[in-house]
C-alpha cells in the first residue's frame, strides 16, 4: 500500500494534500506537480511511503533542481512510484545504462545451464543496495539532520518528518 502527500510551505505554515502519482510518468512531472502546489515558489515536499518497506522524500524550492532522498534503493526499485525516484545518477550509473538482463538473451527453458560468470557478474552490478540513496542532507534546514533522516523507519518515517516540521496535523488530514 502506498501513501503520498505534498506538503507547500506558505506564510501560515505547511499546507497538506494528497496527491495522486498514476498520471506521473517523470521526474518532470513530479517537479511540475509540486510547483503547481506553490504559487510563491517556496519549499514544497512530496513525501511517499511504501508501508513498512521504504520512503522517500522528493522536495523543491522554486526553480531549482528538486532534490531526492530515497530511504532504501533495492526495495523501492521494486516498485513503481520508487522507479520514478530512482534516476541513474541517484543510483550511481551512467545515464542510458541497461536496467536489466536483455530477456531475449536469456535461456528461459527452466535449466540454469548457459549462464556464465559474466552472466553472474553483470547481475551483481545490476543489483541495487538496501541502503539509502539521494541527498541526505534534504531536510537540514527544516531542522532534521542527515544522521535522524537515515536513522527513520520506514513505518513512521513521514509521521516523524512531519511531526518535525510542524506538520503533524495537516498531514495526518490526507492521510
Amino acid at each position: 500500500m502506498y501513501f503520498a502527500a505534498l506538503l507547500a510551505r506558505t506564510e501560515d505554515g505547511w499546507e497538506a494534500s494528497d496527491t495522486e502519482l498514476d498520471d506521473v510518468e517523470t521526474l518532470s512531472d513530479l517537479a511540475d506537480l509540486a510547483r503547481e502546489a506553490s504559487p510563491d515558489e517556496d519549499t514544497v515536499l512530496v513525501l511517499i511511503e511504501q508501508e513498512g518497506s521504504w520512503f522517500g522524500v522528493f522536495r523543491v524550492d522554486g526553480e531549482d533542481d528538486p532534490r531526492i532522498y530515497v530511504s532504501d534503493a533495492a526495495a523501492a526499485r521494486r516498485s513503481a512510484y520508487g522507479e520514478l525516484l530512482l534516476t541513474d545518477e541517484l543510483l550511481g550509473r551512467e545515464p542510458g545504462t541497461d536496467d536489466g538482463p536483455d530477456l531475449d538473451a536469456l535461456d528461459l527453458d527452466g535449466t540454469e545451464e548457459g549462464e556464465s560468470e559474466e552472466d553472474e557478474e553483470v547481475a551483481a552490478t545490476d543489483a541495487v543496495s538496501h541502503s539509502p540513496v539521494g541527498d541526505s542532507g534534504i531536510l537540514d534546514d527544516l531542522g532534521i539532520s542527515e544522521k535522524e533522516l537515515r536513522a527513520l523507519d520506514a513505518d513512521d518515517a513521514l509521521g516523524t518528518i512531519a511531526e518535525a516540521l510542524g506538520a503533524s496535523e495537516v498531514l495526518e488530514t490526507v492521510r
